[in-house]
Formats: C-alpha cells, structure tokens, sequence
C-alpha cells in the first residue's frame, strides 16, 4: 500500500467515525472502511498517536478533540470567506428590494445572524449582528433547518418537542414544502408585523451553510411583487454558493 493509499484509508477511518455519531469497535471500522482488522487496527493506533482519534471506553473507538479543532478552525475559515464573499451581494440585494437583508448561520438548534445590510428606508426592519433565533420559528432558521440531513432534523424535531406548541407533523411538511420551493416566505413569525424570505447557502460539497434573507414590514409586501422578491432572493444566495464554490 502506498502512501496514498495509507491516507486514503486512514481518512475514510475519521469519516466512518463522524458519519456513526458513536463510538465503535475495530472490527466495525475494519468492516466498514473493507480492511482487515488488523490493518485497522494499525491505522487506529497511528491516529491515536496524533489525537485524531481516542479510545472511549473498552474496546470502543471515538474521534479525537484534535479533529475537533481542526474542524474548528476550518468552520472559521469558512464563515470568515462566506463574509468576505456575501457582504457586497447582500448590499446589491438590498439596493434591488430596498428591505434589509441578513445572513444566518446554524448552531445548535439556533439561527444566528452573522451579517446584515439594513434598508435606508424610513420605515425598515433594524436586526443587530448576534440576534438568536430559533430553527423552527422564522425563515432564516426554517431554510437552515429544511437543507439539513435527515438525522440533524429528526435530533432537532426531538429538541422542539419539548414545546408543546411544536407541531412536528407540520413542521416536516413545511420543510418538505421549503426543499421544494426552494425557499421560505415567513409572515408575523418571529417579529410581529414583519415578513422575511429566506434562501439556502450551499458549500463546495453541497451542504447548507446559511441562509440569506430579505426583510421588511408586511403591509409593503404585496403579491405583484412577491414572485420577483423570492427570485431575487433566491438569485443572490445562489451567487453566494457559486463564489463559495457549491452549485447555483
């Protein structure tokens, strides 16, 4: 075996690890990866000398707070590009809508606003860098949510049960809704008085990385004007994954 094929090898070890959401044993990863055990078993050893991995229990391998850190620095990396990159096209959005334009991304079971370009409307909706808002509640946090995987929003569905006023037969059928139409149109939701349409972000490998927003009080969002606000919505978050490298 050489040397690309060692990393191959040892990388698909760190994904079988990250894909479980658990601990396993050798002979799991062993078969899982299609290597021997006892080829897994030296690959395992390797990675635990460099902390990518670590041994949880008897007999039970886990991912290492090293590839934690790693995957740290990368989220950081990547939001510190997705600014650089959304600023300018969330600035030309809110000069083709004059409504106020904001990027959230997920975490946890929160939104949360990274970014904004306020309308210089007299009446507008204002939103402070920071602002927390809940998945299930609101478009931003409801597009973020509806392009995540089946098992993040079953975790997540579990989370907002907890609320007895959490319908989770209806929010899968908005989120199914959401995938289909490829974004979300929120009335009254989350501020009184306030709509919002929503669209996804998408990286390099296709997974959701935020959400774009345009904003703004409802009694000026009229349906004549409505198809062209969602396409321009939907246009500028599309720019975004491009220059980010994931597809329009």
């Amino acid at each position: 075996m050489n040397g690309t094929q060692t990393l191959g090898r040892a990388i698909d070890i760190l994904f079988v690890l990250a894909e479980s959401g658990a601990t396993l044993t050798v002979s799991e990863i062993a078969e899982k990866v299609g290597i021997p055990d006892s080829t897994a078993y030296r690959f395992i050893q390797t990675l635990i000398k460099n902390g990518f991995v670590e041994r949880k229990g008897r007999g039970q391998i886990g991912l290492g707070l090293r590839i934690f850190d790693l995957a740290r620095s990368l989220s950081q990396q990547i939001e510190k590009e997705l600014l650089t990159i959304a600023r300018p096209i969330m600035e030309d959005l809110t000069g083709l809508t004059n409504e106020t334009t904001v990027l959230f991304v997920r975490s946890g079971s929160k939104a949360i606003c990274i970014e904004n370009v306020t309308s210089r409307r007299l009446v507008r909706l204002t939103i402070e860098n920071g602002r927390i808002l809940p998945l299930n509640s609101g478009a931003s946090g409801k597009i973020l949510l509806a392009y995540e995987s089946d098992k993040i929003i079953s975790e997540m569905t579990k989370v907002f049960e907890e609320d007895k006023s959490a319908d989770k037969t209806s929010l899968l059928n908005e989120l199914q809704q959401i995938r289909d139409n490829g974004y979300s149109l929120t009335l009254g939701e989350v501020d009184e008085d306030v709509f919002a349409v929503a669209a996804p972000i998408f990286d390099p490998q296709q997974r959701i990385v935020a959400s774009l927003s345009a904003a703004g009080p409802v009694h000026r969002l009229s349906e004549q004007e409505m198809p062209k606000l969602i396409q321009d919505v939907k246009s500028a978050a599309s720019q975004i994954s491009c220059k980010l490298g994931g597809l329009a």
